[in-house]
């Protein structure tokens, strides 16, 4: 049932792109139509020629005759192969536009997921369903269009013909041609079922190849090339246990195939030999009865290819269908407005959030955070500060109580407008395969190759980008594996910089720098900060010193708020003793 419902969505996505072209997908089906039924007719003709040869009448009356008839195959001929490249040349334009929509329309669909989407899917994986979703659609169209329209045409209207020579001839065939479509329905159903099974663990060997040469660098220093390939040797043999199933039903069906041929062939013949004895046909319509045989057979034994391609097709496309029947955790609500930040005020109101209902992060968090204000969250690991910072981006909606930006609740804002406001720097910034300029400028679309070079000035990226041969031209790689972890954090606060939005958001911003590389950032930042409702995340405090105020977060909840001096005068508190540690490590 599940199946049906993702094979159902399937054709409805590729249904309403289809539907924008539906004039040109007529008109071509008119010409393949017509170039299907009048490649049926060179058979008929070829009948009259036999026929004239076995009469014995007139040699000169016969030679014009099949002079003519011979014209009139060519020009068959002809007109049959002009009808199928019109068809051809307007599916080509249409359906090469129908996967770049296919392409446009999965892209949207997965960047509307949150968050949390991409964190419990492998991008591999991902890319590996759009991929085989567009190319579905190519393979699905090419059946249903090419393939098994011709042979239902060719069946119609041979059994047609033949039923005109002899009933009976018409109905042997028709019933044979119902039989084999029928087994092959059977064995490529059953099929289906381990094809789906396939598809499934293909993306599993994918994301798992890919994960491993995402983490290269931690398979080879940890030593784990072996556990590794132990785990992807398991699952690629869960993958030929799941083909080998697959190709032996395609198998059976072979045979079960080349039987039904034998009987089919002998039967016609069989009859058709009685009926000549009885004078009823004539040497002509031998040659028709086999031509049309060898016609349908051809094509009746596609249908097996035609409909394993069909299920593979559809095994493929369902992957996808399946993540566009999950819904969007976080959308924005019906009459959603724009944010508006004139001011800067952050208001957490009663705020609870848990994880799949099971975990409370937070609960009846209560925070101010006044226009201009730059606030310091810190605490250990787990305590639930880059929960806080998700829940003011939207990576996550908020389970109980109210967040507010300038007494604007962000649920009922639109998310890009919310997005447009916030700058924000993550602890381990993540770059497109792209030039520096082109990652920098990423924060403001339409600046100035001036304007990003002033914004790498501010965070001290000028200078290595400088380094560079390419300079701002340089390609980062993917992830941006060709810059060190300094460099990557430099160039994501370039970016914010250049954004300049009202709000911003650090989340260890500077954990991957080195001291000098810190020192040189921090009056960056502190330029960047002016003017700005400011959030810091931070694990080393030697980088929350000048913050307006520092909250100390555990288990979800402010246990201390204040300054640094006025944290400094607690004798017991949580912070001093995280202080007295780090103390020793710190740039004065």
């Amino acid at each position: 049932m599940y199946m049906n419902t993702l094979r159902k969505r399937s054709f409805q996505i590729y249904a309403d792109h289809i539907r924008p072209y539906k004039g040109r997908v007529f008109l071509s089906w008119i010409f393949l139509l017509f170039a299907q039924i009048i490649g049926l007719v060179p058979p008929l003709l070829y009948k009259r020629f036999v026929n004239i040869l076995s009469s014995g009448t007139s040699m000169d009356t016969d030679i014009s005759m099949l002079v003519r008839i011979i014209l009139l195959v060519v020009v068959v001929y002809i007109v049959m192969n002009i009808c199928y490249r019109i068809a051809e040349y307007v599916v080509v334009h249409y359906v090469a536009r129908i996967m770049a929509d296919l392409n446009q329309t999965c892209f949207a669909y997965l960047h509307r997921h949150s968050h949390q989407f991409f964190s419990n899917n492998f991008a591999g994986a991902l890319v590996k369903k759009v991929n085989r979703f567009v190319n579905s659609f190519r393979v699905l169209f090419d059946s249903f269009y090419w393939d098994l329209h011709g042979v239902v045409v060719r069946i119609i209207v041979a059994t047609c013909v033949l039923a005109f020579l002899n009933i009976w001839l018409g109905v042997i065939l028709f019933v044979w041609s119902i039989l084999f479509i029928f087994v092959a329905f059977l064995f490529i159903k059953k099929k289906l079922v381990w094809d789906v099974q396939k598809a499934d663990q293909d993306s599993v060997v994918t994301g798992v190849l890919a994960d491993t040469i995402a983490n290269e660098t931690n398979v080879k220093f940890f030593v784990g090339s072996s556990r590794e390939y132990a785990r992807f040797e398991t699952e690629t043999r869960t993958q030929q246990y799941l083909q080998e199933r697959s190709w032996m039903v395609n198998y059976w069906l072979n045979v079960a195939q080349g039987v039904l041929l034998l009987l089919v062939e002998f039967c016609m013949m069989y009859y058709a030999v009685q009926l000549w004895r009885q004078g009823l046909l004539t040497i002509g319509d031998f040659v028709l009865i086999q031509s049309y045989m060898f016609a349908i057979i051809a094509h009746v034994w596609d249908v097996s290819h035609i409909m394993r391609r069909l299920y593979e097709g559809f095994a493929d496309a369902e992957e996808m269908a399946e993540i566009f029947e999950t819904p969007h955790e976080i959308v924005d609500v019906k009459r959603a407005t724009t944010l508006v930040v004139p001011r800067g005020e952050i208001v957490f109101d009663d705020v609870s959030f848990q994880y799949h209902a099971t975990r409370t992060i937070i609960e009846q968090f209560n925070l101010t955070i006044l226009p201009g204000q730059r606030v310091a969250l810190v605490g250990h690991s787990g305590a639930g500060k880059s929960t806080i910072v998700k829940l003011l981006l939207r990576s996550h909606d908020v389970t109980a109580g109210k967040l507010m930006i300038d007494n604007q609740k962000i649920s009922h804002v639109t998310l890009e407008s919310l997005w447009q406001h916030v700058s924000y720097v993550p602890q381990d910034p993540i770059l497109f395969h792209r030039t520096l300029m082109e990652n920098i400028r990423y924060g403001k679309p339409d600046a100035t190759d001036e304007e990003v070079m002033e914004a790498a000035r501010l965070a001290h990226a000028h200078e290595f980008i400088e380094s560079f041969p390419e300079k701002y031209d340089t390609y980062v790689g993917e992830r941006g594996v060709k810059l060190s972890g300094g460099e990557r954090q430099r160039v994501a606060i370039a970016r914010a910089i250049l954004k300049n939005s009202p709000i911003l958001i650090l989340d260890e911003a500077t954990s991957s720098l080195d001291s000098e590389s810190e020192r040189l950032i921090q009056d960056a930042l502190q330029n960047l900060m002016k003017k700005k409702t400011v959030i810091v995340v931070a694990h080393r405090l030697s980088t929350v010193m000048s913050m307006d105020r520092i909250l100390v977060i555990e288990e979800g909840k402010i246990v201390e708020d204040g300054s640094h001096k006025q944290l400094l005068r607690k004798k017991n508190g949580f912070y001093k003793k995280l202080w007295n540690i780090q103390a020793g490590t710190f740039i004065m």
